[in-house]
């Protein structure tokens, strides 16, 4: 891959709208891997005062996107189970993690951890499987 390729994939993937209105900071990611991270805020808790399961999902299936599209090529999950292993609060920092596990043809098995950067402990694991189409989300 080029590197003007690589610059534009970079672009995109730190562009996401969603990601910003989460807070979401895309720390590394190559082909196959990403670690993302977030401050959780007031505005990220439930109702019963701790984060809310959505928030992080959503860290992880950021992480997950952001690994499955780095070739440049659209990917689109097809599937993701989550754990919820432990709760967290306002003023923890989470560490959304993807790793590409295993990829035959269009498919790719990948295994996500949602981990608390202040004390280490793992906040929810996940498996994910997507789908990668022919065509690139890059514009010429």
């Amino acid at each position: 891959m080029d590197k003007k390729t690589e610059e534009a994939i970079e672009k995109v993937i730190k562009n996401d709208p969603f990601g910003h209105l989460l807070g979401v900071q895309v720390v590394d990611f190559s082909v196959g891997y990403a670690r993302v991270s977030m401050t959780i805020q007031p505005e990220h808790q439930n109702f019963h005062g701790m984060t809310h399961g959505g928030v992080i999902f959503s860290l992880g299936d950021i992480a997950f996107a952001i690994a499955g599209n780095a070739r440049g090529k659209t990917a689109v999950a097809l599937n993701v189970d989550i754990s919820f292993l432990q709760a967290t609060e306002v003023g923890d920092k989470l560490i959304g993690e993807a790793k590409e596990i295993s990829l035959n043809g269009p498919i790719g098995l990948y295994e996500i951890t949602v981990t608390n950067d202040n004390n280490q402990d793992l906040i929810a694991k996940s498996q994910a499987v997507l789908y990668r189409k022919k065509e690139s989300f890059i514009k010429d």
